[in-house]
């Protein structure tokens, strides 16, 4: 009991440091800029309460319907402290592992509370499906609240309702909460008044250090991009280069992880002479940079810088996520300018048609974008933190609550995982390019139905003609796989359409050596996903050698390893370069 008494001193001591410092940054005049999304989920989750309250019978109906769960749940409690075996009024998935320590099975008054919550949240769900007359912008946007708000108040988000922490808390006499509340100020002052959630231990790694190691060179740089070749490392290789666009929402080094995990070094380890976009991390001397300015600035100056150093007037292309539909989107102006010099295209979780883009739609209506496009005017960007904030959202049981339990109720560091250093090194985005992005993709999906302009020129995706590897991935909550199936049908030339396993990033970055997952190809070719789905071949491990075989067919030729640059270059530095380096 002393050494909990002086633990509970240090908390309240530790509390008044974290309140510091988050108060710390709004008394010097900082602005809080939540209301407005406030504002926008109440009036969302009023809508679904309208639709119950507006009939006395409703309302009725849905307070019965909790209250017997409720009920129910109390009844087994009784019988379970009477000694009786019962059977759970509902249970936990067992792949939750919020609920997988026994404590929560061996007590029945924590096994109350799980099935109290579970009740509930099932309740809310259903209180938002059987809402009526509400707009499938509406409901889908009650649904994705109800669900962040169900996992906030999971009792495994709770210190006095989780077993495993009351265990230790008692056993540490609450030394870690006192570390737990250090790891919240430390977290609240990186952030400068913001929580910034650590998921990983971020001293751990080193752009240039352990990770984007792949030896290689910054050949040209302009104030959008750099971009990198990188050396060959076998005697001979593909005649026709390869230039990778990843997407500006993070860092391309996703695809230059560690060696082992590097599909970059992996590419020039089969004989590819590989060229990267480095994008640079905008701030607001780049606010009225544009999507046709990443066109023009990005990938047409790099075709340009590539023909250059590898001699080669053609290029293979490979986009992911965003840089894939910008990829896309300049494979049509190309095609409507006559401009032939990309060989082929791959699109690595690449969505061109957002009919059904996600959740990620939640976040875009004319009203929340009103207010978006308010804020890039003020500072001439959107802060990385926002869009990173949006995609740990999506997978909030995953990306954030877990952070939430172990860091400061239980006291403890996070584990070292290059995946989530990168992620947690965002970027910014300029407000004229962010906004095009979300208007015509994401609001009126103008670049799919055939709407969209750049620089001048309509943008056509049917007049897509050049080989297409299409890649999705089947858990994927920022680019559905069936989404991606559909903007993959809009081309006109062959497409080979490729589903892999995991999600967006584990089921990209997967390299062969590891045996992991699968991926599912040579469905029969028509409109419907789900029927190519039924008719695909399952294969197991990495796509990656799939792709290897398509690439390789298109232009066999090889030749003598290319030095880099060409000799018509004089490097500017060594990849990774500095623009990956600086952050947010």
């Amino acid at each position: 009991m002393e050494a909990f008494s002086r633990n509970l001193a240090r908390l309240v001591e530790e509390g008044g440091k974290a309140m510091a410092a988050y108060l710390g940054p709004r008394e010097a005049g900082r602005k809080d800029d939540m209301a407005d999304d406030i504002a926008d989920a109440l009036k969302t989750v009023g809508h679904v309460a309208e639709y119950w309250m507006a009939d006395p019978q409703r309302t009725i109906e849905a307070q019965s319907r909790l209250m017997g769960g409720y009920l129910s749940v109390w009844a087994n409690t009784m019988k379970r402290l009477a000694g009786e075996e019962v059977t759970p009024v509902v249970a936990p998935d067992p792949k939750d592992p919020r609920f997988k320590d026994a404590g929560w099975s061996d007590s029945p008054i924590f096994d109350a509370l799980r099935q109290a919550y579970l009740v509930t949240s099932k309740w809310a769900e259903d209180m938002v499906e059987e809402a009526e007359g509400l707009d499938d912008h509406t409901k889908h946007k009650a649904e994705f609240l109800v669900r962040q708000v169900s996992n906030a108040i999971s009792p495994s988000n709770f210190v006095v309702t989780n077993p495993e922490i009351i265990r230790e808390t008692l056993s540490s006499s609450g030394e870690n909460l006192v570390k737990g509340m250090q790891h919240l100020t430390e977290d609240l002052i990186e952030g400068k008044g913001t929580l910034r959630i650590r998921q990983t231990d971020m001293s751990a790694f080193e752009v240039g250090r352990n990770l984007a190691t792949t030896p290689g060179k910054v050949v040209y740089e302009n104030e959008l991009m750099q971009l990198i070749q990188y050396a060959p490392a076998t005697a001979r290789v593909k005649k026709t280069p390869v230039l990778i666009v990843p997407p500006w929402i993070n860092k391309f080094y996703i695809l230059d992880l560690t060696p082992e995990k590097s599909m970059i070094r992996w590419l020039v380890e089969q004989g590819l002479t590989v060229f990267t976009i480095s994008w640079v991390n905008p701030d607001a001397r780049l606010a009225a940079k544009g999507f046709d300015d990443y066109m023009r600035d990005g990938i047409m100056a790099a075709l340009d810088q590539v023909a250059i150093a590898s001699g080669e007037r053609r290029v293979h292309t490979v986009g992911y996520c965003v840089g894939g539909t910008l990829l896309a989107v300049t494979l049509a102006y190309m095609a409507a300018t006559g401009d032939d010099r990309i060989a082929s295209a791959t699109f690595l979780t690449t969505q061109i048609d957002f009919t059904h883009a996600g959740d990620l739609k939640v976040f875009v209506d004319e009203a929340q974008l009103a207010v978006l496009e308010r804020k890039m005017k003020e500072m001439g960007y959107l802060e990385g933190s926002k869009m990173a904030s949006a995609f740990n959202m999506l997978r909030s049981n995953d990306l954030i609550w877990p952070y939430v339990v172990n860091n400061y109720m239980k006291g403890k560091a996070p584990f070292p995982f290059d995946l989530l250093y990168w992620n947690a090194d965002s970027t910014r985005m300029p407000a004229a390019n962010h906004s095009y992005y979300l208007r015509n993709c994401y609001l009126t999906n103008n670049i799919a139905r055939g709407l969209a302009d750049l620089s001048g020129v309509r943008i056509d995706m049917t007049k897509v003609q050049v080989p297409v590897y299409s890649l999705a991935t089947r858990e994927d909550h920022i680019a559905p796989p069936n989404s991606v199936f559909i903007g993959a049908n809009m081309l006109s030339g062959p497409v080979r359409y490729v589903l892999a396993g995991s999600g967006h990033i584990a089921g990209v970055v997967n390299p062969p050596a590891k045996m992991k997952y699968q991926y599912w190809a040579d469905g029969p070719v028509g409109p419907s996903f789900e029927a190519w789905l039924d008719g695909a071949r399952e294969h197991k491990g990495s796509w990656w050698p799939d792709w290897l075989q398509w690439f390789s067919a298109l232009h066999p030729d090889e030749v003598e390893a290319r030095a880099v640059g060409g000799g018509r270059f004089q490097p500017i530095e060594d990849a990774p370069g500095r623009y990956v380096k600086q952050r947010s």
